[in-house]
């Protein structure tokens, strides 16, 4: 019930993440001394309560005076609760002398200045059992808040400690992976778990990501995709080229990521920490003047408004209050991270439930950022094949997206690409080269018209493609029009569902995209959205973020480093971290591991989930609190039921706070 008992999960503290590591066993936590304690105080209360009976034991009679003039009921619950006090006093004695000589009394000064007091008016089992029992609900805190930490120690476990790697001799050796550097080639074996961040350079298996990115199926793995550090490989083997060091795979800045988030402080966790700042020294004061005050006006020592004053310390004790936040924040932070949700600060976590707008990006955040052939045609005398070929041969060793986009669809359909001589980019318009001896072009509208004027038809039919949002290109030869391709960017078929649910939230969308207005307008059908922008540059996309923040909370996502303005101008800034540059993900406030954007409601459920746990423990705090102030004024409580009821409190807000883990 301290507040480093809090700090250990809100890392606000002293709180070293460091000091975590893999395979790590979890600190003891002392149950003996506050369990004896225990026994030992409410043994006090027991053989004080029997001294009101004539009681015997052994035969002997308890109220029987024995050496020097004291019966044992008279000197046994003296020893009894100092010997309490003695085993798991120091500590709390320690760090409420501590917080006094720095003008900041805190919890443990509380309940020194309560058991020092009930000492001193002769209630020494209450005194033992206050101290015990605050000692003990401390111990249980800190299982609770070990079990809140747990699925980042999780995370930490994930990673396995060794890789086997290639040598320069070319064998295979299994290494720390600490010390597997840049470049090196890793192998995975069936079942086992992915040690570094790498690029698949041969093989190909399912992985499972979950840990990572919350996916729950696996994700079929080939050459030039992805693997994480902490993922497992299922049935099949392959070799990755390593791309980030064991201390900067994307698992270690999860975890790194989470614990800065669990340091940063969240606004309702700011403000509980002000107030328990202002809120303890307050409760001093009024202890103070209902100890003294009526004593001064009876002319007397007032013993019972003294008990009074020791019991207002106790209810007091603002642990409950101090620790209802940074348990709710941090279990929050930990059910996001487990579900691929990176959320970088507490800030984010609370402020997710206001979101009104959300403003996404086109390209690789509602569609998949890879154009597909769509359509073809052919227009020539050629056949099908025959045309598909030699666009094949021509588009596989161009870079551009639709060239790629063809030569893909030639690829499933398994057509070979013929030899290509004489290659060569017409900048603006496409490209060319020589198949076989005939001179060929690919490229779009205004090339094929420098080469004769185009049939009115073919105009008007490209001219309908390019307004459902497709980009268009043709074959041609030095006669005639070979063929028609079109290639769009798809939608993701999450993205529907992921606006459909954000507009049951209450939440509007914008798609903001630097395309043209027909291809803009295509897509924002297709995904629902409420309104779009087109033709935006990256500062353009930041000032309509700004616009729209002026009606209310708003998001934005993106993926690109051209989205990094717009997401720095945001209230949030939501990542697409897995086809996301480096600078979008290091810009943005939330990071989604798979790209999948139905992760966005979620993390607004979770928000309003998070926040509204956080009330339900405030109010339980402070809701406790004010009945047992009442009952002190009135007499109807002491002090041992007090720090009773004020467990109680505290282990409520903590098991109401784990429920966000489970989110």
């Amino acid at each position: 019930m301290s507040n480093t008992s809090a700090d250990v999960i809100c890392g606000c503290c002293g709180c070293a993440p460091a000091a975590s590591s893999a395979g790590a066993a979890p600190p003891a936590i002392p149950w003996r001394r506050p369990a004896a304690a225990s026994l030992l105080a409410a043994a006090a209360e027991a053989v004080e309560l029997f001294g009101e009976w004539n009681v015997r034991l052994f035969g002997i009679d308890l109220h029987a005076p024995t050496i020097g003039g004291f019966a044992p009921v008279e000197y046994l619950p003296v020893i009894l609760a100092v010997a309490a006090i003695l085993l798991c006093g120091p500590s709390t004695y320690k760090k409420g002398w501590n917080s006094l000589r720095q003008l900041k009394p805190d919890i443990e000064a509380l309940m020194s200045a309560a058991v020092t007091g009930a000492v001193i008016i002769g209630q020494y089992a209450e005194a033992a059992m206050v101290m015990a029992l605050f000692n003990l609900a401390e111990v249980i805190e800190s299982a609770c808040l070990e079990r809140a930490r747990g699925d980042i120690k999780k995370l930490l476990t994930l990673a396995p400690e060794t890789a086997t790697i290639q040598g320069p001799d070319g064998l295979w050796t299994e290494t720390d992976v600490r010390r597997v550097s840049m470049g090196s080639l890793v192998r995975v074996k069936p079942g086992e778990r992915i040690g570094l961040d790498g690029i698949v350079v041969q093989g190909r298996s399912a992985v499972n990501q979950a840990p990572v990115t919350g996916e729950s199926m696996p994700v079929e793995k080939a050459e030039g995709d992805t693997v994480f550090a902490g993922t497992i490989n299922e049935d099949g083997s392959f070799i990755f080229r390593v791309s980030a060091g064991a201390d900067n795979s994307t698992l270690t800045r999860i975890i790194r990521a989470v614990e800065e988030a669990q340091a940063a402080r969240a606004p309702v966790q700011r403000f509980v920490e002000r107030f328990a700042a202002i809120y303890t020294p307050a409760v001093f004061v009024a202890a103070a003047a209902v100890a003294v005050i009526p004593s001064l006006y009876a002319g007397a020592v007032r013993t019972d408004w003294i008990y009074t004053a020791l019991v207002i310390l106790v209810i007091g004790c603002p642990c409950a209050l101090v620790i209802s936040t940074p348990i709710s924040i941090a279990g929050g932070l930990a059910a996001a991270a487990r579900r691929g949700i990176l959320i970088k600060g507490g800030v984010f976590l609370e402020h997710g439930r206001l979101l009104k707008l959300l403003a996404l990006d086109k390209t690789g955040t509602l569609t998949r950022g890879k154009p597909k052939q769509t359509d073809f045609e052919t227009l020539g005398t050629l056949e099908a094949d025959a045309v598909f070929a030699l666009a094949a041969g021509l588009a596989d060793r161009s870079d551009h997206p639709v060239s790629r986009a063809v030569a893909d669809a030639a690829a499933a359909k398994g057509i070979t690409p013929p030899e290509v001589a004489d290659f060569a980019a017409i900048p603006g318009r496409g490209i060319r080269g020589v198949i076989d001896g005939r001179k060929l072009y690919l490229g779009n509208l205004r090339l094929a018209q420098e080469a004769a004027p185009c049939p009115a038809e073919l105009v008007q039919r490209l001219r309908a493609l390019e307004e459902q949002g497709k980009s268009t290109v043709l074959l041609l030869d030095d006669r005639e029009i070979l063929g028609l391709f079109a290639a769009a960017d798809t939608l993701k078929e999450s993205s529907i569902e992921a606006v459909e649910e954000l507009k049951q939230l209450g939440v509007k969308t914008v798609m903001l995209t630097g395309d043209n207005e027909h291809t803009a307008r295509a897509v924002a059908a297709q995904a629902c959205v409420d309104s779009f922008e087109a033709n935006l540059l990256p500062e353009d996309k930041a000032e309509a973020v700004a616009l729209l923040a002026s009606e209310g909370r708003t998001g934005m996502v993106g993926d690109g480093i051209n989205d990094a303005p717009a997401l720095a101008r945001s209230d949030i800034g939501f990542a697409m971290a897995a086809a996301g540059t480096d600078t979008a993900v290091e810009t943005a406030d939330v990071a989604l591991m798979d790209d999948d954007l139905r992760k966005i409601p979620r993390f607004i459920r979770l928000s309003k989930s998070v926040y509204a746990i956080l009330m339900q423990n405030i109010a339980a705090a402070l809701g406790v609190k004010a009945v047992f102030f009442i009952l002190a004024f009135t007499g109807l409580t002491s002090m041992w039921a007090a720090v009773f009821a004020d467990v109680g409190v505290c282990l409520l807000v903590v098991a109401n706070g784990l429920r966000t883990v489970r989110q």
